[in-house]
């Protein structure tokens, strides 16, 4: 089995067939209650979460922790009697957990779109 990478314009097509896919109309109905109600809790409107914008957020928040902590780090080097070591090792260690977890998103993603490009039509 011959495996491709996978460059940033596929990457970039996916994504704008994600969001055309998200803009069409499903059809939703709200649920309804026995005397034609809607039920308690549903709205006749829901707000729609754009993938991408969720991603880039998740990504930003990723990338703070990271800055935080080379900030961190810095400070401690420069001998700024605020910054301890813990502090810094914390603070590395969330963002390393951080890097990791986006990863293993990141990961999970590109196996979902090599299945779905596998798939028989």
């Amino acid at each position: 089995m011959k495996t491709q990478m996978i460059d940033t314009g596929r990457i970039e097509a996916m994504m704008a067939q994600l969001k055309a896919a998200a803009s069409r109309p499903q059809g939703a109905q709200v649920p309804q209650g026995i005397n034609g109600a809607a039920a308690a809790g549903a709205t006749a409107s829901t707000k729609k979460v754009d993938f991408g914008d969720a991603l880039k957020a998740s990504l930003d928040q990723v990338n703070q922790s990271q800055q935080k902590a080379e900030q961190l780090g810095q400070a401690f080097m420069t001998g700024d009697d605020k910054v301890s070591l813990s502090d810094v090792m914390i603070s590395m260690q969330k963002a390393n957990i951080n890097f990791q977890a986006t990863v293993q998103v990141r990961n999970k993603l590109v196996s979902a779109y090599q299945d779905i490009m596998n798939m028989q039509v």
